[in-house]
């Protein structure tokens, strides 16, 4: 059997991209049982209240939600369990040093496999307010109908 190469995305986070402003953006790995690498493999994974809190030196991956696999025995993972992340150690402490300033969180976006092995992307973020929601929602749609203009334009 070859080897898998390439990005594989298991589960993505768009609401974040929405709620939050994106300050930095990290790569982690996870420690993962057997039967959660096989969950993730049929694509079963959801990122959607997920959020990366740092504990005692370490990162921890909580509240993203695994789904059970299948075919797994009584051996099976808790589908909301905490998972650790792997990162270095000065990487950890610039989030954490980050995360005791006011408003600042960090949250996943993406969760997929990178050659064979399982990642997370992880992000720095700030909540936004809802006025710079709207704003940034009305941004896109005048994007949006400039292109369609320059499209119906190039028609003619």
């Amino acid at each position: 059997m070859a080897k898998e190469t390439g990005r594989k995305i298991i589960a993505s986070n768009r609401k974040a991209r929405h709620d939050y402003l994106i300050l930095d953006v990290l790569e982690a790995g996870l420690v993962l049982s057997g039967t959660e690498v096989k969950a993730l493999r049929q694509g079963r994974a959801s990122l959607l209240d997920g959020y990366v809190a740092v504990d005692g030196g370490e990162a921890w991956l909580e509240n993203v939600h695994i789904q059970e696999y299948s075919q797994g025995t009584w051996n099976n993972h808790a589908p909301r369990r905490k998972r650790k992340l792997l990162l270095h150690k000065d990487e950890i402490l610039r989030l954490e040093a980050k995360l005791r300033e006011k408003g600042y969180t960090i949250v996943p976006l993406a969760l997929y496999f990178l050659d064979g092995r399982a990642k997370v992307e992880i992000a720095l973020a700030q909540g936004k307010r809802e006025y710079d929601k709207r704003q940034a929602l009305r941004e896109q749609q005048d994007n949006r109908e400039a292109q369609r203009a320059m499209r119906h334009r190039q028609n003619r």
